[in-house]
């Protein structure tokens, strides 16, 4: 591009930040390359200078300079074509779908998005989602790489934006099944740790593990935040392994994760939180069984309920698990297709906070 452009918004681009509209116009630009032309005012919104995070809205100009990086050949040479066999898998994983919406079964070992050593990944895949429409689908929000499950995604700008919001202020109801070490005290309760990352970076998971700080402690503690997470237990092969429904009151980064560990009991093949130890040496349990189960994450997000942004009806999907998931549930003789009930809407089993 050699020239300015003023590019109008229109309602299907509107409640995006500008860096990621930017992004998906100019799919060669570096978010470095962003920045700098923010920061020099060479992008304005209505002639006036905006940031990276500005959000744009319908009916507004945005002022685009001549770019001077373009698309090279280190660019080319690192976008991937999606292979017939990624283009069936994710095709396949769809659930559901409406003029907007779109609902796929994530497999797990994907991430969601990309990042350092990660060129494949459900954003970049998502161009096989299309179904006609002009755009890729949008994400509203995230699973952990290895988090199998329900993914919602918008189909157009304005259900993004509604989705976006309603998980914002958590008007969407996620549950999730987990096989986890051990076997809780107490069947039915509410964890309220609250969370803060790790600091620093290198192995064992630092500047990517989330510590639990105890909720008198969460203001005085920096950057931590509040969290919640109410948890029932279904099914338990004696004290070794149980099956819980986690539901995430808030949604914080590794919140289940990191929650369930803190109690002792560790989601099975979650060597982040849990080791990779198959004992309890006082500390809590490790994160594997041992012999024939699967040493992969046992999380998976089995349903999601909101009500749909346009017509104002509450919808719900559940997704079935994973193969190495229905491998352990058949090996502990637990029921994979019962049909099971938010337990958290009912009175009653909220019983224990966990402070």
């Amino acid at each position: 591009m050699n020239k300015v452009q003023k590019i109008a918004i229109t309602g299907n681009d509107e409640d995006q930040r500008l860096d990621r509209w930017l992004k998906k116009r100019f799919s060669y630009l570096k978010q470095s390359h962003i920045e700098k032309i923010c920061r020099k005012g060479d992008i304005r919104i209505d002639g006036k200078k905006a940031k990276p995070s500005t959000r744009i809205e319908a009916g507004q100009i945005v002022r685009v300079p001549p770019f001077i990086e373009k698309p090279d050949n280190n660019f080319s040479k690192n976008l991937r074509p999606i292979s017939k066999d990624d283009k069936i898998m994710l095709q396949e994983s769809v659930i559901y779908k409406d003029e907007h919406l779109l609902v796929i079964n994530k497999p797990s070992g994907i991430p969601v998005q990309g990042g350092t050593g990660q060129p494949r990944h459900i954003d970049g895949l998502s161009t096989v989602l299309k179904f006609g429409y002009e755009e890729k689908p949008r994400l509203v929000h995230r699973l952990d790489k290895d988090t199998s499950g329900i993914l919602l995604m918008a189909r157009t700008g304005k259900a993004a934006k509604h989705l976006t919001a309603a998980f914002r202020h958590r008007e969407t109801r996620k549950v999730y099944w987990a096989a986890v070490a051990g076997a809780p005290t107490v069947k039915t309760g509410t964890i309220n740790y609250g969370l803060v990352k790790m600091p620093g970076h290198g192995p064992n998971g630092a500047g990517e593990k989330m510590i639990c700080v105890h909720p008198d402690d969460v203001k005085e503690t920096a950057n931590a935040k509040r969290a919640t997470t109410d948890y029932a237990i279904i099914e338990n092969a004696g004290q070794r392994v149980s099956w819980l429904i986690m539901v995430p009151i808030t949604g914080r980064t590794h919140q289940l994760r990191a929650h369930i560990s803190e109690l002792g009991h560790p989601i099975i093949g979650d060597g982040k939180y849990g080791t990779n130890r198959q004992i309890n040496e006082g500390d809590g349990w490790g994160a594997q069984l041992g012999g024939e189960i699967s040493r992969k994450l046992h999380l998976h997000s089995k349903s999601l309920s909101l009500m749909h942004p346009f017509t104002n009806e509450v919808v719900s999907f559940s997704a079935p698990l994973p193969e190495h998931m229905i491998k352990t549930w058949d090996f502990l003789d637990w029921n994979v297709n019962m049909e099971i009930d938010d337990p958290f809407k009912k009175d009653g089993l909220r019983d224990v906070t966990f402070n």
